[in-house]
């Protein structure tokens, strides 16, 4: 690979200041390897002038000039702010005295040549000072930089200092609201003549404050789990209509008790997603809850769920108070809040929508929201990918009776021995003949000679993985029609999409069910016609229990 060719330095201008022309003309003869543009004056003047204009790292200035000569042009530059510390050479063949170069360098000068000049020394001393001045832009420009990043991170650190003092605040106004109900049905509750309805009223405050402390104590904990990348996903099969249900079941009372209608929007299609149900269900009863509290009372609530590409989509809109558009761009951050108002009973903690993006991105899926403003309501979406055809219509529970699936044979591999030799002796007891390999470079010896129908493979193995593995097999003769399944850990969509890739038929996550692999693939139609002619001399029967290549 080519190495990358070095940035050019930055450009740098010398300024030549000389009465004779045949000098400034040697000069630039002498200094013509040095990088950087030259410029010539002929006099004191003209040379302020120039240097009035731009920019130059170095002046090589003559002593002896008419007018003004170079101890006058040196002060005069000196004086002015831009060129305090611009390097002036003084050339002289002149004034050569110890008293001449104690004036010169009284005047500003870092440096004192006579003449004849030496073209090495020159040539050296101009280069130095061209690449000192050059080091030192680069040095401010990177210290113009750092002062920007510093100021920068030090309002990030402000901000965060205010919405961190906000959240304080606001956590102890949700603390108190609930506190000050449960300590006023904690006195009524032990007032000894007290009513038994007005008991059962008090002990169902408590009851419900109570709930309510949990939820806002779980949601902190949540926060500080994911934060820590500390939070576990449960992972299954599980319908969106589901997710909606327990959701609207989560929310219900709340629904009720502020008198809200509320639409649902569900498609005809299965929408089936890998994930955890009770996660994904909080983030559904966090998005409507939201509507829920930031709608006034008697509002209008929809939830609309299809299929876009290969997501499910979920959209939650409100005709409820809506988000400034100063706020859109934030609302997903921690402790993100609106404009607080005092009608406005509760707000929250501003940790709600935060939880609900981290928690749906976990599951490879993004969120968002829209508002036109306020008072114009807001519409939250959540997209979550959807599970690949043959994976979805694998999700058989596990007392599910499985599919019948003639006598099929099947390579397992895996380098845990242990779980591919369980597999094997449960699918003998199907009656399937079944080998096993502890890798991919066992599992392509083996596969030539015993012509496998399906192949159930792992994906993280050594020497060889699944994914090339499968590519392998899928370029041999044999191999371009069985079938082959992912029995892996690995279960993000982007690894789903990865298996497809390789040349995967299903993709299946471990720990799984006989039921839902026989299940896959019995549904995957390319293994049945492999299925019904087994070759020459291999009767399709199950094997003798010994038999295994690992």
């Amino acid at each position: 690979m080519r190495a990358a060719a070095p940035s050019s330095p930055e450009p740098v201008s010398v300024l030549l200041v000389d009465d004779q022309p045949a000098k400034l003309l040697s000069y630039r003869a002498i200094l013509r390897d040095v990088e950087a543009t030259f410029v010539s004056a002929q006099s004191a003047r003209e040379a302020l002038d120039l240097l009035l204009k731009g920019e130059f790292a170095v002046v090589i200035v003559d002593v002896c000039m008419p007018e003004l000569d170079g101890f006058e042009l040196a002060s005069m530059i000196r004086q002015h702010p831009r060129f305090e510390r611009t390097a002036i050479i003084f050339v002289s063949g002149v004034h050569l005295t110890d008293l001449d170069r104690l004036k010169g360098y009284a005047c500003g000068a870092v440096d004192y040549l006579p003449v004849p000049i030496v073209p090495e020394i020159f040539r050296a001393k101009v280069s130095a000072f061209v690449e000192l001045y050059r080091k030192t832009k680069e040095l401010e420009l990177l210290n113009h930089e750092l002062e920007q990043r510093v100021g920068q991170r030090t309002a990030e650190l402000e901000d965060a200092a205010r919405r961190k003092d906000e959240f304080l605040a606001v956590l102890a106004h949700e603390l108190r609201n609930p506190l000050a109900a449960i300590g006023t049905a904690a006195e009524l509750v032990g007032f000894a003549h007290l009513p038994a309805a007005q008991r059962a009223s008090a002990t169902g405050v408590i009851q419900r404050q109570v709930r309510q402390l949990v939820r806002l104590i779980d949601d902190l904990l949540d926060v500080s789990r994911i934060t820590r990348g500390v939070i576990a996903l449960q992972r299954e099969e599980i319908e969106i209509p589901a997710i909606v249900a327990q959701a609207l079941e989560a929310c219900g009372p709340l629904v009720d008790e502020r008198k809200h209608h509320v639409d649902v929007e569900l498609p005809d299609e299965s929408l089936r997603v890998h994930g955890d149900p009770t996660r994904l269900a909080q983030v559904l009863a966090n998005v409507l809850s939201n509507a829920v509290k930031f709608t006034d009372r008697g509002g209008r609530i929809r939830i609309a769920v299809a299929r876009e590409g290969r997501h499910a989509v979920i959209r939650v809109a409100d005709n409820g108070v809506g988000v400034a558009p100063e706020v859109l761009p934030r609302v997903f951050e921690l402790f993100a809040q609106g404009e607080r108002r005092l009608e406005r009973a509760s707000t929250g903690l501003g940790i709600g929508l935060a939880l609900v993006q981290r928690l749906v991105q976990m599951h490879g899926g993004d969120a968002s929201i829209h508002s036109d403003g306020i008072g114009r309501g807001t519409e939250v979406t959540l997209r979550l990918p959807l599970l690949p055809a043959a994976a979805a219509m694998t999700g058989l529970s596990p007392g599910a009776p499985a599919l019948a699936l003639p006598p099929t044979r099947i390579l397992v591999v895996d380098d845990n021995a242990d779980a591919a030799e369980s597999l094997a002796m449960m699918l003998r007891l199907g009656g399937h003949d079944v080998v096993t390999a502890e890798d991919g470079l066992e599992a392509l010896r083996v596969a030539p000679e015993f012509r496998p129908q399906a192949v159930v493979l792992d994906l993280g193995m050594p020497k060889l993985n699944g994914y090339e593995t499968a590519r392998r097999m899928r370029e041999a003769a044999w191999g371009r029609d069985i079938a082959i399944v992912a029995l892996t850990g690995w279960g993000q969509p982007a690894d789903r999409d990865r298996t497809l890739a390789a040349g995967f038929n299903a993709h299946l996550v471990k720990p799984v069910h006989h039921h839902a692999l026989i299940e896959a693939l019995h549904s995957i139609e390319r293994l049945r016609p492999a299925i019904a002619s087994p070759p020459a001399g291999r009767s399709a029967g199950p094997a003798e229990p010994s038999r295994s290549a690992s």
